[in-house]
């Protein structure tokens, strides 16, 4: 996400940090390269005018004509006003008496079934009790998309075609007060465009129960347009937070920036993929980060916490300072690593010359050789795996042609291997020094 504004706003930022001193000459040149790139991804024009003035007060200012290093100091600005537009975090609200009732709502093809799913995941990993409701009749498989939800995560779903929304949310919130439920997440109905009966219908809903949150669920791959959604959305009935959905395919990234100046209404959550772990809770701090490439290495963290077994990784280091480590834990950590997510996405989050570094890598490439090597690992015995000195050239033909790539590939794996195991061994004789903590190191 936000390639395309990254890029150009790292541009101008290195011109800045190669001079020492900055005249106004200097600001105003910079900040028009900003205005560009800022427009160019869409951002709306009346956040872009008001944004820029701020920069350009502050970096004219005491705080940048003292500073040791002005070009960072301007940059560290940006970073402040950027995050002051994106607007202040906003955490869901799970107050008052159970179930406490959140509604999606939104257009047709925003994500909003996708995002129930996501969002149900996420309260149940945090040891919430949650129910679905189908409040979609209209569309059948809306219904049978939740239903196969449920039964993979053991997470009921209330649905009956024969019954209004209204009335179907009215059942729903009885059995889920009586089963002592304390999140009941209701789909609501999309339309393919705003009209007078979809919000008659939602505020119907909410005539029946009262949600806690309204959240409208928004695919921020339409640009500006999301900025109307919104704003039509909000003057009819009452939202309290937004999901901007499929961030990962938007290089631009505008409307994450726009909407929450533009509307006031608050972003809650971003949709960074198809998978249900990819929804992240709003925070324009770690997005600011992330816009001005310099990453977001917390974020990383609790990624890579969510799918590590520490265990695991504990008893990895421990082979590896033993000289123990094989091309089986090899294969695991392949294994890990994929579960983090679409590699694009851990380089956007690196921080600093190590993201720079990453982000100059091709994501698809990478992937492909880690798919390689999953394949030639997987195609060697488990004798070979955990001794590769078993691995002779007769062995090694044999296990290109299971893996259906060349002798060089195979070969070249070998050798990486190897070196992984001479890096290990001198970190052995140092006492784990280099090492980070969280993986064996002292």
């Amino acid at each position: 996400m936000f390639e395309t504004l990254t890029a150009r706003l790292n541009q101008v930022f290195d011109r800045l940090r190669r001079r020492g001193k900055l005249t106004e000459a200097d600001v105003d040149a910079a900040l028009r390269e900003v205005r560009l790139a800022l427009i160019e991804a869409d951002v709306h024009f009346s956040l872009v005018k008001t944004f820029l003035s701020r920069v350009r007060d502050r970096a004219l200012g005491a705080e940048v004509s003292r500073a040791l290093n002005p070009g960072q100091q301007v940059i560290k600005i940006v970073h402040e006003e950027l995050i002051t537009a994106l607007g202040e975090p906003a955490p869901l609200n799970l107050t008052g008496p159970k179930p406490r009732v959140i509604l999606m709502v939104g257009l047709q093809g925003s994500g909003k079934t996708t995002s129930a799913e996501k969002l149900a995941r996420l309260l149940r990993s945090k040891g919430e009790r949650v129910m679905l409701v189908a409040g979609d009749p209209y569309r059948p498989a809306a219904v049978q998309q939740l239903q196969q939800l449920g039964q993979r995560m053991d997470i009921p779903v209330e649905a009956d075609a024969s019954l209004s929304a209204a009335d179907l949310v009215t059942t729903a919130h009885e059995k889920a007060e009586k089963g002592g439920f304390g999140v009941m997440l209701v789909d609501t109905a999309g339309r393919s465009q705003l009209d007078a009966e979809l919000m008659d219908e939602l505020r119907s809903l909410a005539g029946r129960i009262t949600p806690v949150e309204t959240l409208l669920v928004i695919d921020s791959m339409i640009g500006q347009e999301a900025l109307n959604i919104a704003q039509g959305f909000r003057d009819c009935i009452s939202i309290s937070g937004l999901v901007l959905t499929k961030m990962d395919g938007d290089s631009r990234g505008g409307a994450a920036i726009s909407i929450r100046s533009v509307t006031g209404v608050p972003i809650k959550f971003i949709g960074t993929g198809e998978k249900l772990d990819a929804l992240e809770s709003f925070d324009p701090a770690r997005l600011s980060s992330r816009i001005l490439g310099m990453g977001d290495l917390i974020g990383l963290i609790e990624k890579a916490e969510s799918v590590y077994d520490a265990q695991s990784i504990e008893q990895q280091a421990k082979k590896m300072f033993k000289g123990q480590f094989s091309l089986e834990d090899w294969l695991e950590q392949m294994k890990q690593m994929k579960k983090l997510g679409p590699l694009g996405q851990i380089m956007d989050m690196l921080p600093g010359p190590m993201g720079q570094a990453a982000r100059q890598i091709d994501p698809g490439t990478v992937e492909t050789s880690f798919r390689k090597s999953e394949a030639i690992i997987q195609s060697m015995t488990i004798q070979e795996r955990r001794n590769p000195d078993l691995l002779n050239a007769s062995r090694r033909r044999r296990i290109a042609a299971g893996s259906g790539v060349e002798v060089q590939d195979v070969n070249r794996l070998i050798k990486q291997f190897r070196e992984a195991e001479k890096l290990m061994a001198r970190m052995k004789k140092s006492g784990g020094r280099g090492l980070p903590q969280w993986f064996g190191g002292p």
